[in-house]
């Protein structure tokens, strides 16, 4: 029976376990005092600036009287912060897009190529380099001057490869010329030209170190029956009194690739171009023409573009941010890639997809969270840019090239007005939270997936 009333009996309940304590104290105690340099620091660092900005943006130059919120208005009413607000769009707008684009493109095709790692190691290189060096570097790439500026002299090359620019810019006639100036800018001969006559167009206005590398020493023209033969050519000879004008002396050389052409009213009958030694000669075709030098001879050189001028410098600033930070795009979509189903890409393609198609499709889509992490780092990284703006845009283009974060040191510190520079600092956050905020909320739903 006792054992039956034993058995029968409910078993007890199981003691609640006991809360392990360490040997300094409780949990919590033990976790604020971890945490207490960290907020210190993060109190004295981030929240007392910030609350004391807020503060400041209330009141005026002094300090001492309260402005209200004449400082914010100002944000609206000021012409460079208006035009700083209005190239932070474009920045947001454009820059992320074009770094997130450039880095899914690379990402995507360094997978195929087997030395995809070392195209990866090139592009990251630059976030290596501080935005001093990036700026310093770029102000030397965009230099007006083919000769020093790196992206002028490509884009002089592949100008002057389709439209020549002239070697004579500032090549005209001396005294008592045969030629004359006419309406098109260029020069002409001052009378008609005939069979077998002889004609001199001597130029003067080029510096000998500036005359084309092929040219040769001028040789006075020959008589020919059935021909008109010339000689354009540099009319300057060295030293003092030495020299005849208008005749072709042994030092002087000849206008290599000088285009002369042999005009009848409006009409150009014939073209000849001049030799080494400035010699050219026309047909019968040319009998009763005037010869004119066309004012494509005397163009200035092409010189590119002004990178760094009001129209430019903010698409010039914006590459080479992207320059900096494509790099740091292709890691994250590479990681973002490498984790990737290969599963759904390769049923994609058993199904019929082209290439093109499951990058659409497929793998687009799967990488939208990467991406959008991606972009919306970079929109709050361009929030603050500042460094490169101020290193490279010169002087007479920073107000073109001005932005949030420029404005608020220039106000702060060269114009001196802490309440309007305190009013842009707490615009600037105000435009950073909700990014950030997006990118939080993001996160977290990644994390419980």
């Amino acid at each position: 029976m006792a054992s039956d009333t034993a058995a029968g009996a409910p078993k007890a309940a199981p003691a609640a376990p006991k809360s392990r304590k360490s040997v300094t104290g409780t949990r919590g105690t033990v976790a604020a005092l971890f945490l207490l340099p960290a907020l210190v620091l993060l109190g004295a660092l981030v929240v007392y600036p910030i609350g004391y900005s807020v503060v400041r943006s209330f009141y005026d130059q002094s300090g001492d009287g309260f402005a209200g919120f004449d400082n914010y208005r100002a944000l609206f009413t000021d012409d460079g912060i208006r035009t700083a607000l209005k190239n932070n769009i474009i920045w947001v707008v454009f820059a992320p897009t074009v770094a997130t684009a450039l880095g899914l493109v690379f990402a995507v095709l360094t997978e195929r190529v087997r030395w995809g790692t070392a195209f990866k190691l090139v592009v990251f290189m630059p976030m290596a380099i501080s935005m001093l060096a990036a700026g310093i570097i770029f102000r030397l790439v965009y230099d007006q001057d083919p000769d020093k500026g790196v992206a002028n002299a490509v884009w002089v090359g592949v100008h002057d490869t389709f439209a020549q620019s002239s070697a004579f810019p500032k090549a005209h006639p001396g005294r008592d010329s045969p030629l004359v100036k006419d309406d098109d800018g260029g020069f002409v001969t001052s009378r008609q030209v005939r069979v077998g006559d002889t004609v001199t167009l001597p130029l003067v206005g080029v510096a000998p170190d500036l005359m084309p590398k092929d040219a040769e020493r001028a040789a006075a023209p020959r008589p020919e029956s059935d021909r008109i033969t010339g000689t354009t050519w540099q009319d300057f000879t060295r030293g003092k009194g030495v020299g005849t004008l208008n005749a072709v002396d042994a030092s002087e050389l000849g206008y290599a690739g000088m285009r002369i052409e042999a005009v009848k009213g409006a009409e150009v009958v014939e073209t000849a171009t001049a030799a080494a030694d400035g010699s050219f000669s026309f047909s019968s075709k040319a009998e009763g023409a005037q010869l004119r030098l066309p004012k494509s001879n005397f163009a200035e050189p092409y010189n590119g573009l002004d990178w760094l001028g009001p129209s430019l410098v903010t698409p010039a600033i914006i590459g080479s941010y992207i320059w900096m930070w494509a790099g740091f795009a292709m890691v994250l979509i590479a990681a973002g890639l490498a984790g990737m189903p290969r599963e759904l890409l390769e049923a994609a393609r058993v199904d019929g997809a082209n290439e093109w198609q499951v990058f659409r499709r497929v793998t687009v889509p799967l990488l939208a969270p990467v991406l959008a992490v991606v972009t919306v780092t970079l929109m709050i990284n361009v929030l603050k840019v500042f460094d490169l703006v101020f290193i490279i845009a010169p002087g007479s283009s920073q107000d073109d090239a001005n932005v949030l974060a420029l404005e608020l040191y220039r106000k702060g510190f060269a114009s001196d007005q802490p309440g309007i520079a305190s009013a842009i600092a707490v615009f600037l956050l105000l435009l950073v939270i909700p990014v950030m905020w997006f990118n939080v909320r993001r996160l977290r739903r990644e994390v419980r997936r």
